[in-house]
């Protein structure tokens, strides 16, 4: 694969990982890398540390297919850093506008990661529905206050990177349930290395251990695998809705979010522009994966 298109698939990935709602793992699934990107994190394990250690670099590098990884997270890890504070800006300034970009991305993905089920069957439409009903519960849940303590910013990170690579369970919105989605964006844009560490640590873990799993259910459940998440990205539909008021209460002097009301958008300016921008959005998802089946054959 062309390392600048792998590349821009990582900016992809990272893009989508900072807007709640959105997931890094739906961009690789719409991108044709998402099982190599499973297989390559499932082969971290005990023997390719052994490798590593022993200075046998390039069996190491062949096993957990280090270049495709390297290429892959340079590119997150870039786009993380450089849209950070952009995108935070742009959610907390042009909220309706900014969601309305990404729920055109979501519904493309929709067809784009539904199509790869290739035998429509009881149990596919069932992981469908299953995928879908855990996510409209999880848009349900009232959002945590925020805790900046080592081991919860530890869980945050296990979360959130799981979240990551599941295709329509956006890391970020678990950060907002959890309460430290702000903390957590606000800490990369200013290198807040306090919040950063933990962070690390368990999106690490929790790569090496969902990714295991994920491999297995490839392996052996393909179909409902891909139903299941294909129900996550339509469920999570109803969390990116661009038109919602948010319920806060107060409590110890500190306001927090505990529910959401989804509303009909008026019908003014901001409603055409709105409509503008997820169509372009639909437009991107579907010419990147036109792309990708071109590059990927």
């Amino acid at each position: 694969m062309n390392g600048l298109i792998l590349f821009l698939k990582g900016v992809a990935m990272g893009a989508a990982n900072v807007i709640p709602g959105v997931s890094g793992g739906t961009v690789a699934f719409i991108t044709g890398i998402y099982e190599r990107l499973i297989n390559a994190l499932k082969s971290i394990d005990l023997e390719s540390l052994k490798l590593f250690f022993s200075g046998n670099f390039s069996e190491f590098s062949k096993r957990v297919d280090l270049n495709f990884l390297s290429i892959l997270f340079l590119g997150v890890f870039v786009s993380i850093l450089s849209l950070a504070k952009i995108l935070e800006l742009a959610f907390e300034n042009h909220e309706v506008l900014t969601l309305s970009f990404f729920f055109g991305l979501i519904v493309a993905s929709i067809i784009a990661v539904g199509r790869k089920i290739e035998k429509l069957n009881f149990a596919s439409v069932a992981s469908f529905v299953l995928g879908t009903a855990i996510a409209v519960s999880i848009a349900f849940l009232p959002p945590a206050q925020s805790n900046d303590s080592f081991f919860y910013l530890t869980l945050c990170g296990v979360a959130a990177v799981s979240s990551m690579i599941l295709p329509g369970l956006s890391g970020s919105y678990v950060l907002l349930l959890m309460g430290n989605y702000l903390l957590v964006l606000r800490a990369v844009s200013s290198f807040d290395f306090s919040v950063l560490v933990p962070i690390v640590i368990g999106c690490i873990a929790g790569l090496v251990l969902l990714s295991r799993l994920l491999s297995y259910l490839f392996a052996n459940y393909k179909d409902q695998t891909i139903g299941i998440l294909t129900g996550f990205v339509f469920g999570s539909l109803l969390i990116i809705w661009p038109w919602k008021n948010t319920i806060t209460e107060t409590s110890e002097g500190k306001e927090k979010a505990i529910g959401y009301i989804w509303n009909l958008p008026a019908v003014n300016g901001q409603l055409a522009t709105s409509l503008a921008l997820m169509i372009g959005g639909f437009l991107l998802v579907y010419l990147l994966e036109k792309r990708s089946a071109g590059n990927d054959k």
